[in-house]
C-alpha cells in the first residue's frame, strides 16, 4: 500500500476526489499474513474516467476489460488491476451482463466467498460486510449470501470453494457450500477448459491438494472435473515426498500422479483442459516411461539412461515412484541430485561422417550413425571424435560397404 508505484496509481485515481479501496486477495492475504500478490484496486469511477485519470498522471493504462469495468494500470514495472464497482443484471452460469454502481456494499455482495470480499482503504482502514475476517481467522471458506446462486451466477465458483479451502480451509468444510458444489456439480462441464485448468492447477498447488482432491472424488464432484484423477493416493505420497525433501511442487507433475488412465485418456484429458503441448507432452511421457519403470541401481547404466531418455524425466519418474513406494528411499536424493546435475555430452558424430563413406543419403545413414552412437555411449562416451570415425570406418567395412545391421536397441549398454 505505502509501496511508491502503489501510490502513485492511488494519487492517479483520487484526483477527481473519488474514494478508492484495495479488494480481493491482497486484502484477504495481507489480513492473512500472507504474502501479497497481484493488487486489484476498486473505484466508483467508470472506466474513461479511470483512464483519463491514469493518462493525466503519466501512467498506462490498458483497457483490458471496459465492458466489465476493468483497466489495468502501469506503475513502475508492476501492474494494477482497477475495477468499477458494479451489480449483476443478468448472468448465465458463465459470464455476466453488469451495470456499474457507486455502492460498496452492493458490489462485496457479488463477490464469490466472504473472505474475498473484505476492502481496505489506502490508510489501512478494513471494510468487511460479510465477516469475512472472521472466516480467515477461522479457516471458514464460505460464500458470500446463499451458495447456491452464487454458484448458479458463475459455476466457476463451485471450483473455487474448493480451490479456496484448499489454502485456506480448516476442516470441516462449510456444510451449505459442500451441498450447492455437490448439488450443482454437473454444471461443471459447461465451463471452459482454460477456466477449469487454472483453478485445478491452483488447488494442486496446495498442500492440502490431495485430502481436498478426496473430497471432491467423496461429494461425486470430481466425475464431473476429472473423473480419471483416480489415484490420490499417490499424489498424497508425492506431496509428503516433495515436502520431505523441499522440492517445489509442480502442478503438471502432481497431475500426472493423480491421473490413471490410458494414452488417448490423457489427449481426451489434456483436451478437456486445454493443456500446453509442453504439458501434454509430459503427461505422455512421464505415462509411457512409469510402466515396468524402476530406479536404476548402478551408476554407469544411470548415465547411459540420462542419454537416451533424459536426466528431467528421470528425475520426475524417481519422484512418482517414490510417491507410489510411500516414502524416501536411501539413495534417492543422491540420485535426484545426480540426474539435476547432469550435463548431456554430445556425441562427436554426425549424418555428414557417414555420407563422406560414401553411402547414399537415406535411412542407411540414420542406421549406422546411431549404431555407433549406441557403441560409444556403451564406452561411456569416453571414445573421441577419431576413435568414433575409426569404428565408423570399421562398421561400414563389416557391412561390406553397405549397411546391413540393424540400430543398437536404445537403453542398453
Amino acid at each position: 500500500m505505502t509501496a511508491p508505484e502503489t501510490v502513485t496509481v492511488v494519487d492517479a485515481l483520487t484526483q477527481d476526489g473519488a474514494t478508492v479501496r484495495f479488494v480481493g486477495g491482497c486484502v484477504r492475504d495481507a489480513v492473512a499474513g500472507r504474502p501479497v500478490g497481484d493488487i486489484d484496486i476498486a473505484t466508483p469511477d467508470p472506466p474513461e474516467t479511470v483512464v483519463a485519470l491514469l493518462e493525466a498522471a503519466g501512467l498506462r493504462a490498458l483497457p483490458t476489460g471496459l465492458a466489465h469495468g476493468t483497466v489495468t494500470a502501469l506503475s513502475g514495472d508492476r501492474h494494477y488491476e482497477i475495477t468499477t464497482l458494479r451489480i449483476d443484471l443478468e448472468t448465465d452460469g458463465r459470464r455476466a451482463v453488469v451495470a456499474f454502481t457507486d455502492d460498496w456494499t452492493a458490489d462485496a455482495a457479488r463477490r464469490d466467498l466472504t473472505i474475498n470480499a473484505i476492502s481496505a482503504d489506502r490508510d489501512g482502514r478494513l471494510h468487511d460486510p460479510f465477516d469475512g475476517i472472521a472466516d480467515l481467522k477461522a479457516g471458514r471458506v464460505r460464500f458470500v449470501g446463499a451458495a447456491e446462486e452464487r454458484i448458479r451466477e458463475d459455476v466457476l465458483r463451485l471450483l473455487r470453494f474448493f480451490r479456496f479451502y484448499a489454502h485456506y480451509g480448516v476442516p470441516p468444510p462449510d456444510p451449505d457450500g459442500l451441498a450447492a458444489c455437490r448439488a450443482l456439480a454437473p454444471l461443471v462441464p459447461n465451463l471452459s477448459g482454460e477456466r477449469v485448468q487454472a483453478e485445478l492447477f491452483k488447488l494442486l498447488a496446495a498442500d492440502s491438494a490431495a485430502e481436498v482432491m478426496a473430497l471432491i472424488a467423496e461429494e461425486g464432484v470430481l466425475t464431473h472435473v476429472l473423473p480419471e484423477a483416480v489415484d490420490v493416493a499417490r499424489l498424497r505420497g508425492l506431496i509428503a515426498v516433495e515436502a520431505a525433501l523441499a522440492i517445489d511442487g509442480r502442478q503438471i507433475r502432481r497431475l500426472a500422479a493423480v491421473l490413471t488412465t490410458s494414452p488417448a485418456g490423457i489427449d481426451d484429458v489434456a483436451e478437456r483442459l486445454r493443456l500446453s503441448g509442453a504439458d501434454r507432452a509430459y503427461l505422455h511421457e512421464v505415462a509411457a516411461a512409469s510402466d515396468g519403470f524402476a530406479p536404476v541401481a548402478e551408476e554407469r547404466a544411470r548415465r547411459h539412461w540420462f542419454y537416451w531418455h533424459g536426466a528431467q524425466l528421470y528425475r520426475e519418474l524417481l519422484l512418482l515412484d517414490a510417491a507410489r513406494q510411500g516414502g524416501i528411499w536411501p539413495g534417492l536424493t543422491e540420485q535426484l541430485a545426480e540426474a539435476a546435475a547432469w550435463s548431456r555430452p554430445s556425441f562427436p558424430l554426425n549424418g555428414d561422417d557417414v555420407l563422406a563413406l560414401g553411402v547414399v543419403a537415406g535411412p542407411e545413414v540414420g542406421v549406422l550413425l546411431r549404431t555407433i552412437e549406441s557403441w560409444w555411449v556403451g564406452e561411456d562416451f569416453g571414445p573421441d571424435r577419431a576413435a568414433c570415425l575409426a569404428r565408423l570406418l570399421a562398421e561400414y567395412r563389416a557391412g561390406g560397404g553397405s549397411v546391413l545391421h540393424r540400430p543398437v536397441n536404445r537403453g542398453t549398454t
